[in-house]
């Protein structure tokens, strides 16, 4: 099998699905991760966060960057997984500018990356900007933006998070001469695992997962909800874009014109550049099969 190298750039350490997409990104056999770098806010935080991960999984022969920090989305809501935890623990290779490892790992590599972006993206505004060329050996899969529909009980469209928090770099990453594919909230808002699922990643001895799951008590225990523990997963947002980054069957495909408006909403534009967007599931379920089965091991 001919792997995909993927550059993840995450906002770790915020919401917990990201911790649940990097799992699942060390656990895809048709991905081959060549650096993962934190974004937005406390990045040094984050970047604990994902080097410890790495640590764990016995894959610290993936660099880790430490993304530019930005003012505002500081919630540590994993802080106590890496309480006593430095960088200079990780046996591997950190990057301090982790801007400038996007740069060289996208111009360095033999094949084009894929570029997984599950959070705001100033790390990947900035390296456009520095190096424009990244473009032509790369291609940006996101998890970004809510079109027709949101996962709130009311469905109505919102500024999604990951958009709002960064109005001006997820247009830059958008209208680069690069592929764009994206998960909006319209379908990655809907991953929940429940039941036998759920149970099957809770119960499993893979010390990732262990891994994960302390991390999920940990950040449910700051939000004051240690018993959803016992029942489900919080909504898995970011899996999708993993997902992405090697398939997309599972989905119906749109090539749509999107528009990021100045308070963050992702507005169809036909007079926007299209990018493609797995706008509706053709099998949810399958999905969370997959996503239960890569994280246990199972076939």
């Amino acid at each position: 099998m001919t792997r995909i190298p993927v550059i993840l750039d995450t906002d770790i350490g915020g919401d917990i699905d990201d911790t649940w997409a990097l799992a699942m990104l060390l656990k895809s056999p048709e991905l081959d991760p060549q650096l993962v770098v934190s974004d937005t806010g406390d990045t040094t935080y984050r970047a604990k966060i994902i080097a410890k991960m790495l640590q764990v999984a016995e894959r610290t022969d993936v660099p880790v960057g430490v993304g530019t920090p930005t003012d505002g989305h500081r919630t540590c809501n994993q802080g106590q997984w890496v309480e006593g935890y430095e960088l200079a623990d990780y046996p591997g290779t950190v990057h301090d500018d982790g801007v400038g490892a996007i740069i060289e790992t996208i111009l360095g590599s033999p094949e084009p990356v894929a570029l997984i972006c599950i959070g705001p993206v100033p790390n990947i505004a900035e390296a456009l900007a520095r190096e424009p060329r990244i473009a032509d050996n790369a291609r940006f899969v996101g998890m970004h933006g809510s079109l027709r529909k949101s996962h709130r009980p009311d469905g109505k469209v919102i500024p999604e998070c990951n958009v709002v928090n960064g109005v001006a770099a997820c247009r830059s990453a958008f209208t680069a001469p690069w592929d764009v594919t994206v998960t909006p909230l319209d379908t990655c808002g809907f991953v929940t695992l429940t039941g036998e699922k759920y149970q099957a990643v809770r119960h499993c001895e893979d010390p990732v997962i262990q891994a994960l799951m302390e991390n999920y008590r940990v950040w449910l225990e700051n939000r004051d909800r240690a018993a959803v523990i016992d029942v489900r997963s919080s909504t898995l947002f970011d899996t999708v874009a993993v997902y992405l980054a090697f398939a997309e069957d599972l989905f119906v495909m749109e090539e749509l014109g999107i528009a990021v408006t100045d308070d963050g909403y992702t507005v169809l534009d036909e007079n926007a550049r299209p990018i493609r967007v797995a706008a509706e599931w053709r099998d949810l379920d399958a999905f969370e099969d997959l996503l239960v089965a890569r994280l246990t091991g199972g076939s």
